[in-house]
């Protein structure tokens, strides 16, 4: 493949859809001290693909289609479903993989799961919900669609055993959401997400090249923050993200252990692509 074709090819890859309506979905946000725990549900976070399924058609959470295998979503329900197309823990990339492609392939999708965790256009407060998907899964069998398993937990401490638990078992983290909120697009507070260590988005202003063994690679990048700070992120990237780094404009997910005074992310290490 030319080089100028193969750029393109990957920009393709990691810049969304312009074009594309975005799902009205709600995001969470990062976990607090000063809950009372007893009023939240509690699952784990699933480290996969987030997946809109309007009741005929799988999107991203840009809005671009993901192409199903056939046979894959037969019986489904036809109502819209919030969740996250999953392989395993620590089968990101795997998933990834097999969600970009345009002709799905069966012998990849045989191992992803789509795990519902809410239901977007219901009126109902989040533990009515969590009853409506139970009974709709229920009616419709099917071995690739599945609820996320939640839990009530009683303490923080029980809660913070539950992370260290999950977290040595390779899982990502932990969800929280208030067992009577109802599905908000956008940030919703009722909505939290607990991890051994925080993560935002970024857009990419520039490559800063590499020095030493990262020589004619990207040496780090110059992102902007939803709050407007400008910070470098210069860890985190493999050899091969390196040499084909994501595109100025796009947008990257980077993890980091709390912020200074100035409110700039410490730490702060490359996660990966926006999905």
């Amino acid at each position: 493949m030319k080089p100028f074709i193969y750029l393109i090819f990957l920009v393709s890859l990691f810049t969304p859809n312009v074009y594309a309506k975005k799902p009205a979905i709600q995001h969470s946000v990062n976990y607090h001290n000063n809950l009372d725990i007893r009023q939240y549900w509690v699952s784990e976070k699933l480290d996969g693909v987030r997946g809109y399924w309007s009741g005929q058609q799988m999107y991203t959470r840009q809005g671009n289609p993901i192409n199903l295998p056939k046979g894959y979503s037969d019986n489904w329900p036809s109502v819209p479903f919030d969740g996250e197309l999953w392989h395993s823990r620590g089968g990101f990339q795997k998933t990834v993989s097999c969600v970009r492609k345009k002709i799905p392939e069966p012998s990849c999708w045989r191992e992803i799961e789509f795990r519902v965790f809410d239901l977007p256009k219901s009126k109902a407060n989040f533990t009515q919900r969590l009853n409506q998907i139970k009974q709709l899964l229920n009616n419709a069998p099917s071995k690739t669609i599945k609820m996320v398993e939640q839990f009530s937990i009683n303490s923080e401490e029980e809660l913070f055993s539950m992370l260290d638990q999950i977290v040595a078992l390779g899982g990502e983290g932990l969800m929280l959401h208030s067992k009577n909120a109802y599905y908000k697009p956008g940030r919703n507070k009722a909505l939290l997400k607990l991890k051994p260590y925080q993560d935002e988005e970024g857009v990419v202003l520039k490559h800063i090249s590499g020095k030493g063994k990262y020589k004619n690679m990207l040496g780090a990048l110059l992102v902007k923050n939803k709050d407007g700070l400008v910070f470098k992120i210069g860890s985190g990237f493999s050899d091969k993200e390196r040499r084909t780094p994501p595109p100025i404009g796009s947008e990257i997910t980077y993890k980091y252990i709390g912020k200074t005074d100035r409110g700039v992310p410490r730490f702060a290490s490359f996660l990966r692509n926006k999905q």
